[in-house]
């Protein structure tokens, strides 16, 4: 199933949001609130969410793209993390395939290093147990040989050998886009560039609704509800500013930094997770012909909306690189992008950013404003059945409505309706010649948008009939589609969030870039200056991704 998700229906939604009366109103359009919002309206619940940048705008595109268990934290003795979100893994993978999946992963022990092999061999097991994980993705340890047999590139000196299990590697702004699209398919109000800016209360000074402010009209509107959930992640801590009554729990934000390098260069073919110089631990991932390092951990206390990669992230990631890797002789000028995104943990005092918690935890104001902060990607379906948990035990109280129990375990989301996901690969593949794309063009899109496809395979088609062409049938229907049925706005919307290209094909945003503007122009509908002001910021943005802050 797949309905309209575009500029008309955001416009006719904001419009008529003032007239409905919500049993929940969320506050952020990241994977929190919007799988907050897809567990709430699959159980009945009457939803509304408003994102004041574009959906994932925040973290929830900038993170290290795994679905994973941490197992660092069992370092932390953090078992109730480890086992919770290890779980999790399974339950996001099965509902969403096409955004998920499993990567071994190979994490080198070292004479000296942060993990021994004693000490590997028992965590792995104990990560196993915790995360129930299935019998053919469990943990294998291996020798010295085995070790660099997976990936030669690494370190051999006082190599001891390797641990081998298996994390998840996913498109996190995909999957929130996938969520939110499930969410809208089940009857949720959903729009982004809508801002938050007040509370409105009742009588007796319990909050009943927000105002919220259109980015492009400036228009204002009141919507109402009865219960209310801040997920605004990084602004988590802004949004309860606004509310008379909040708590002394807070916020500490944390920037963690990505470097992109091309496979020609660095030609990594084994995800490795790895220590730093400093004790730290790092991953370097191969990705459709790049690898991707990262992440970079320290305070930040700057504006949340525009974190990037500083000379310093830059040198520290390379540094990493050339102590576990010192065969690949990476250069500054051999990071083709980065991306910078700041985690919202929840503020525990003296203790360094990699020592800080995951975990999520649940506030609840005198006013009734119910806020989630912390936690992980990986958790968030998790997360969100809790909020939705509480929040139907408050009605049946307060209203006697009785709610069905989480429908989210084997819900899948948009997109991941698939059987057999191979098999349905190598079909819409070969299908795809069909709508004037090729094969490999076909297999990329089935990737990427799961049962959906056929959408975007009907684009194509009808494109490549066309005799007055732009684009090419491959870049028109992903186009297409991200407007009409993925709530595309602006172009940063489609070349980082719901492409990832700027991330991870620089070079193909800077080939399509003023084409793909000119096309949506005349959709959208954009004034000259407006048209202006969308090539500017999208010009910003690729600039940022390459270099450095001054």
């Amino acid at each position: 199933m797949s309905i309209e998700f575009s500029k008309r229906t955001r416009r006719d939604t904001l419009k008529s949001m003032p007239n409905n009366r919500y049993d929940l109103l969320i506050i952020g359009g990241g994977i929190t609130g919007a799988g907050i919002a897809l567990d709430a309206v699959t159980r009945g619940l009457k939803v509304a969410l408003v994102e004041m940048q574009d959906f994932a705008g925040g973290t929830s595109s900038r993170s290290t793209k795994l679905v994973h268990g941490g197992l660092r934290y069992l370092k932390q003795f953090e078992i109730n993390v480890v086992s919770e979100v290890g779980k999790e893994r399974a339950i996001v993978y099965q509902n969403g395939q096409h955004v998920t999946t499993p990567e071994w992963m190979l994490l080198p022990i070292h004479k000296g290093g942060t993990f021994g092999k004693f000490s590997t061999s028992i965590g792995l097991r104990i990560y196993d147990f915790l995360a129930r994980v299935k019998r053919n993705e469990r943990r294998r340890m291996l020798g010295v040989a085995e070790t660099l047999q997976k990936e030669p590139l690494i370190k051999k000196e006082g190599l001891k050998g390797g641990g081998y299990y298996v994390e998840y590697r996913t498109d996190d702004a995909r999957l929130t886009i996938e969520v939110v699209k499930a969410a809208v398919e089940a009857g949720a109000d959903i729009v982004n560039y809508t801002k938050a800016e007040g509370f409105l209360y009742d009588s007796n000074k319990k909050v009943n609704g927000i105002t919220v402010r259109d980015i492009f009209t400036s228009d204002t509107y009141q919507i109402y509800a009865k219960k209310i959930v801040n997920a605004a992640g990084p602004w988590v801590d802004h949004v309860r500013g606004n509310d008379f009554s909040k708590n002394n729990k807070q916020l500490r934000l944390t920037k963690g930094v990505h470097i992109v390098i091309d496979q020609k260069i660095f030609p990594l073919k084994q995800s490795v997770y790895f220590d730093t110089p400093d004790k730290r631990m790092v991953f370097a991932i191969p990705r459709d012909g790049k690898t991707y390092v990262g992440t970079t951990d320290t305070f930040y206390d700057q504006d949340p909306q525009h974190p990037r990669m500083t000379a310093d992230d830059r040198k520290y990631l390379i540094d990493a690189i050339h102590n576990m890797f010192p065969d690949v002789m990476i250069v500054e000028e051999d990071v083709e992008s980065s991306w910078a995104g700041v985690r919202p943990l929840i503020f525990e005092k003296g203790k360094d950013p990699s020592e800080i918690s995951r975990k999520d935890e649940i506030w609840e104001s005198e006013s009734g404003l119910i806020t989630i902060a912390g936690g992980k990607l990986t958790g968030y379906r998790k997360m969100a059945e809790n909020v939705v948990n509480l929040i139907s035990t408050q009605l049946a109280q307060s209203e006697g409505i009785t709610l069905k129990p989480c429908q989210t375990i084997h819900y899948p989301i948009s997109g991941g309706e698939i059987k057999n996901y191979k098999d349905f690969i190598e079909k819409k593949s070969t299908e795809a010649i069909q709508f004037g794309l090729t094969i490999d063009e076909g297999k990329q899109l089935a990737k990427k948008y799961g049962s959906n496809v056929d959408l975007l395979f009907n684009y194509a088609k009808a494109y490549s009939e066309q005799t007055d062409q732009l684009l090419s049938a491959f870049v028109y229907a992903q186009l297409m589609y991200s407007m009409e049925h993925e709530m595309v706005i602006k172009p940063v919307d489609f070349f980082i969030r719901r492409t990832g290209s700027v991330y991870f094909d620089i070079n193909w945003v800077r080939k399509w870039k003023d084409k793909v503007i000119e096309e949506m122009k005349d959709w959208m509908e954009w004034t000259t200056n407006e048209t202006e002001k969308m090539k500017s910021e999208l010009e910003h943005e690729l600039e940022k991704a390459v270099n450095p802050q001054q």
